[in-house]
Formats: C-alpha cells, sequence, structure tokens
C-alpha cells in the first residue's frame, strides 16, 4: 500500500507568522526542521498502519524545504517546482490514500496564515461557485485520481472547514488559531507524536474511505487581491474579465484547474 503525504508549513506548530515560512531567515530555519518533523512524524505513522511505501511531497513555496537528512529513511521525498499536479504531485504513482500534513485554512477565514496557493495575488477561488481552499482543490485533484485524503492535520480552522469535505479522513488539530498571527500550540514534541498516531490510525480507514463526487467540468471564478493583478490575469487567453478584480474561466478536470491556478500564480510574481 503506496501513501501520498503532502507537507505545508503553515499548518506546522509553533509557526505563527509569515517570517516562519520564507527562506533567509532564522524563524524559517526553525519552522522547517519542525515541518521535516512532523513529516517525518507521519512516515512513521503510515508505515505503523501498514503502508509498504510512502513518498512525501514539499508542498510549500518553492518546494524545497524539507530536511533530506532528517527525514525519515524509508521515505522518498518529492522536491522542487514546477511541477503540474503541485501540491498533489505523486499522486498518480499508484498511491492509496493521501494525507495532508501541516496544511492552511482557505483565504479570508480566521486561520493561521490562511490563504488560497497565492496570498499575495489570490483574494477567493471559487469552484462552481463555492469558495474553496487548498485542501479542497488538491483533494479533488487526488479524487480525479481514486485516491482519498485520509489524513488532515493543522490549525483548529483548518480542521473544521476541511473535515466536512473529507468524512472519515482522521484530524488532527496542531494548534489553535487566534487570528491570522496568533495561536496556541502544541509543543514540538507533542504535536509530532498527534501526527504520528493520527497517520497511523488514517491508515486503518483509508480502505473504506469515500472518494468525493466528481465537481467538473468546473465553473471557475477567481478574485484577484488588486485590480493590477486582474490587469495581468486577464491576458490570459483562457479566461474572461468579470469585473475590475475578477476572472472566470471553465476547466474540464481539476487537474486543469490547479494548472491554471498555478500558472496565474506564477504570472503574478511580475508585479511584486
Amino acid at each position: 500500500m503506496k501513501i501520498l503525504i503532502s507537507v505545508d508549513i503553515e499548518g506546522i506548530a509553533g509557526v505563527v507568522h509569515p517570517e516562519q515560512t520564507r527562506p533567509g531567515n532564522p524563524e524559517y530555519e526553525r519552522a522547517r526542521r519542525q515541518m521535516t518533523a512532523e513529516a517525518s512524524a507521519a512516515v512513521a505513522g503510515a508505515f505503523e498502519g501498514g503502508a509498504s511505501a510512502v513518498v512525501v511531497n514539499d508542498s510549500h513555496g518553492d518546494f524545497r524545504n524539507l530536511l533530506a537528512e532528517d527525514m525519515d529513511a524509508r521515505a522518498e521525498l518529492l522536491l522542487g517546482k514546477p511541477r503540474e499536479l503541485g501540491m498533489m504531485a505523486g499522486v498518480d504513482q499508484n498511491c492509496a490514500a493521501a494525507l495532508l500534513v501541516g496544511w492552511h485554512a482557505k483565504a479570508r477565514s480566521a486561520g493561521v496564515l490562511a490563504h488560497t496557493i497565492n496570498g499575495f495575488a489570490f483574494a477567493r477561488v471559487l469552484v462552481n461557485g463555492v469558495e474553496t481552499g487548498e485542501a479542497g482543490l488538491y483533494g479533488a485533484v487526488a479524487a480525479e485520481h481514486g485516491v482519498p485524503v485520509a489524513l488532515l492535520t493543522g490549525d483548529d480552522v483548518f480542521v473544521a472547514e476541511t473535515s466536512p469535505q473529507y468524512p472519515g479522513a482522521v484530524a488532527v488539530t496542531v494548534k489553535r488559531s487566534h487570528g491570522n498571527r496568533v495561536a496556541t500550540s502544541l509543543s514540538q514534541q507533542a504535536a509530532c507524536e498527534a501526527v504520528r498516531a493520527g497517520a497511523r490510525e488514517a491508515m486503518q480507514h483509508c480502505a473504506t474511505l469515500r472518494i468525493p463526487p466528481a465537481q467538473t467540468p468546473a465553473a471557475m471564478r477567481l478574485e484577484a487581491t488588486t485590480v493590477a493583478l486582474a490587469d495581468l490575469f486577464a491576458l490570459l487567453p483562457l479566461v474572461r474579465r468579470v469585473d475590475a478584480v475578477t476572472i472566470e474561466w471553465t476547466s474540464p478536470t481539476m487537474r486543469h484547474v490547479v494548472r491554471v491556478l498555478n500558472s496565474l500564480s506564477a504570472m503574478s510574481a511580475v508585479m511584486r
């Protein structure tokens, strides 16, 4: 049984500030060590629960944050970008389940460091009229490959927002949000123990998990954070301008959805 573990950083224990998510400072170095520790804890739990192979997808920023030398040696590590499936890369490798470790709530929620794909450029992402975060988008990509989401770890807002989308998935709360940059967090050791136990439990249920129904073709709407960014996004022939800050398009698959969103995210770099 092969398992995919996708690891972000904003939902990791003790992470509450953007500096902890950006390379080039001591705060980030500490955060990436804890990110690696929680990823390794999930690997250990997955193997204890019956996994025969584990692929760990580094899913934050430039996708090269995890410290390979500190990872559980039994796991394969997927690093670097660009990649077509983004945060769900590896899900097409005959995986039995996807575990989401250290993920965060959607943009405009009360979760710690909440955003959807690109906090600089994307104010809201809607799929068929429903505001959707990264877990909803990428979980739908996993569903297209017949892979259920079996574990959710992050803050309480992320867990409350995401659990209804994936009935039966094990949820582990490593911190409680008191605002965008404030949280009460488990200790590093306690968080790792909780993630390990959650991954072990998730393995026991993954064979019975329901795959969410298809949302495609998907009517997509993206609200940019500024008019200037919407001006830029509107240059893409695929999209249609709705108003000063909003564009829309239709995607035949969720794989196509994330390809378009990640392309727009990459475009936004010219406006920084």
